[in-house]
């Protein structure tokens, strides 16, 4: 399930800054690389505890599929902080740096 919900957020960011967010100095495609390489790691870790597992892999109990969606949830949580956090510290549009200035 996490590696759901990070693949629908990296597919979801990937769509945006290619409807032209990458013209806008936003750095969303700073956001599709967290959530792509999210994705990535969460491949893997399906990849290792399939091959450990076997087929029970493909039967989660229902606790495990909504810890594993909160996890997701999380992970994509975070990637927004730290992408929100970078906007503020680059400040691309200047907008923190008028607010600033007009106090």
């Amino acid at each position: 399930m996490t590696l759901l919900v990070t693949v629908f957020a990296a597919v979801i960011s990937t769509v945006v800054w290619y409807a032209g967010a990458y013209k806008s100095g936003m750095k969303v495609g700073m956001l599709c690389f967290m959530y792509w390489g999210a994705s990535l790691m969460w491949l893997a870790d399906a990849v290792f505890e399939y091959a450990e597992t076997g087929a029970e892999f493909f039967t989660p109990s229902a606790a495990e599929m909504l810890n594993d969606f909160y996890l997701g949830l999380s992970v994509v949580a975070l990637g927004l902080v730290i992408w929100v956090a970078v906007l503020l510290i680059k400040d691309p549009k200047g907008v923190v740096k008028a607010a600033i200035l007009r106090k």
